[in-house]
């Protein structure tokens, strides 16, 4: 059974929580309380010295990183239709995990933290330079949507649960994208039933 250190609040620990309850795969979820500093703890950096969740313990090993964390768990129990093996179809989905890393997930960060979570401290300009990237970005997840019905093509893969724990996010914040097509995506993944589980108590 895996042990996964996580906070409800954290969208990179909702995308772990989310495959592990879709594929009935055994866990024990740890909450690390991130708003009370639990992440900066001398027993918790011990486990994850980047002091960030989730960080995920099978038997010796160890791993952070919450895309790490789906590929391991995909390429350990064959889970292909999450991430399939022939190559191609593999890296479309890499290409999209490292798209929503790179590209989507600090605009995410920039609007969220600040209006959700900062109070008075609030950065006012991480708030606009994050919508400003959203009005850049939400137009290729409109198209790719309009064309596909999950990011690589008919069925979800584990970049889909990484982008619905971002949307999600974006949610608390009141700014979901708007587009269409978009939201029909955003609709079928919430009917997930690990995607549901997933979502913290509101």
């Amino acid at each position: 059974m895996y042990t996964l250190y996580g906070f409800p609040f954290s969208q990179h620990s909702r995308r772990v929580v989310s495959l592990l309850e879709e594929t009935g795969l055994e866990y024990e979820f740890k909450n690390v309380d991130m708003m009370n500093g639990e992440h900066m703890s001398p027993t918790y950096l011990e486990i994850n010295p980047n002091h960030q969740v989730p960080t995920l313990i099978a038997d010796n090993v160890k791993i952070h990183e919450s895309n790490a964390i789906l590929r391991y768990l995909c390429s350990k129990h064959d889970l292909e239709a999450w991430y399939p093996q022939d190559a191609d179809q593999r890296a479309a989905v890499d290409q999209w995990l490292d798209w929503i890393q790179c590209r989507l997930s600090p605009a995410v960060l920039g609007i969220v933290l600040n209006k959700v979570f900062m109070g008075e401290d609030a950065d006012q300009d991480a708030i606009k330079q994050g919508q400003e990237k959203m009005v850049e970005l939400s137009p290729l997840l409109e198209k790719t949507f309009a064309d596909s019905q999950f990011l690589c093509g008919a069925r979800p893969t584990i970049a889909d649960l990484a982008l619905v724990s971002n949307i999600f996010h974006l949610g608390l914040a009141d700014e979901l994208p708007t587009g269409e097509s978009t939201g029909r995506w955003y609709k079928a993944m919430l009917e997930m039933d690990g995607v549901k589980k997933s979502l913290p108590e509101m």
